[in-house]
């Protein structure tokens, strides 16, 4: 079976080869320049919709010879996470010539909509994107078959067919609460993102798997899924001020390891619990005790979603791949203080 030729995004030409007019009517139907008699515009505007034309705002700037373009969406550029994937992109990107726009989509599938809209607009010759929740799967396929290469990271699309680099965040949260099965514990309570959220509903899955594994019943009590945004001081407070009360907890990310932290440290709450945070963070090494991490490899991700996109881009027209990258865990002194469990301490289970 003979491969696809490459996609290609339709030109004025194409408009005006399907209108039967001239390529100036054409310049002048989309640049809102000169009169167009109604006939003339109606003819133009119908092969404007069905070929699915968009005005690329920076031709005239690229037949310069300015850089071409690559869009990166993820949900927050300031999240520290995205920041080292973010310059990874970019490395790979300059280096090969291309200029590359980045922005957040702050878990807006709407807001996303619209900046991926707008690169594409722009000329982006391809987009990296971490899609939000609830991302219209036609819409990207619809930018996709216009001519528009994507690669997703951290997260993939149901039903899309395009290349993804994501981490193994079930294997890394079971081996995040394996550590403090090991180290005694059994109450082990779980703070996450909405289970709407993929790498979230992922990592709680590795959680279970992990409690399952060792023989240890689920809790709901002890599970958090929601924003680690202020309202959440007084859930945690639920959990952790429990009758029983969990002897170690996992989290979900950095955001809420910090925020996690933070309130222990605000309520004073002794003793500590035992401590796993998904997603390695700024000084969590220097914190006493240091904070144990399932760490992943943004710079590695973000690298090879660049390269792959520019194999795309280059006409690669190989099956799609989905890359999984592995996890490391870092223990540091918080995933191994003890538990009550801890052989040596008690037989009990």
């Amino acid at each position: 079976m003979s491969n696809p030729p490459p996609r290609s995004r339709p030109t004025m030409v194409d408009v005006a080869a399907a209108a039967g007019v001239s390529l100036k009517t054409v310049s002048r139907v989309v640049n809102g320049e000169g009169y167009v008699g109604a006939d003339t515009l109606a003819a133009v505007q119908t092969a404007i919709d069905r070929l699915k034309f968009r005005r690329n705002e920076s031709a005239r700037q690229l037949r310069q010879g300015t850089a071409a373009t690559i869009g990166l969406v993820l949900e927050d550029v300031a999240d520290p996470f995205y920041s080292v994937l973010t310059r990874a992109v970019e490395e790979v990107t300059l280096r090969q010539g291309y200029l590359l726009l980045s922005a957040s989509s702050a878990e807006d599938h709407s807001r996303l909509k619209r900046t991926v809209a707008s690169f594409s607009s722009h000329g982006a010759n391809g987009i990296l994107m971490a899609p939000a929740t609830g991302i219209d799967p036609h819409f990207l396929q619809t930018e996709i078959a216009a001519g528009c290469s994507m690669v997703f990271v951290d997260r993939p699309v149901p039903g899309i067919a395009a290349d993804s680099v994501l981490a193994d965040n079930v294997g890394g949260a079971a081996a995040g609460t394996e550590h403090l099965i090991a180290h005694g514990h059994r109450r082990i309570a779980f703070f996450g993102d909405e289970k709407s959220v993929y790498t979230s509903a992922e990592r709680r899955t590795g959680y279970s798997a992990a409690l399952r594994a060792a023989g240890i019943a689920a809790d709901g009590g002890l599970i958090v899924q929601r924003a680690p945004g202020d309202t959440s001081a007084e859930r945690i407070d639920e959990v952790l001020r429990r009758a029983e009360p969990p002897t170690a907890v996992v989290t979900g990310n950095n955001r809420w390891s910090v925020r996690l932290l933070r309130h222990l440290r605000e309520e004073d709450v002794h003793p500590l619990p035992a401590f796993v945070g998904f997603d390695d963070f700024e000084l969590s090494d220097v914190l006493n005790p240091g904070i144990t991490v399932v760490a992943q490899d943004p710079a590695l991700m973000g690298r090879l979603a660049a390269e792959m996109l520019l194999e795309r881009l280059s006409g690669d027209e190989q099956p799609h791949q989905r890359i999984k990258l592995e996890t490391t865990l870092i223990a540091r002194g918080s995933g191994e203080i003890p538990g009550p469990y801890q052989s040596g301490r008690s037989a009990a289970v």
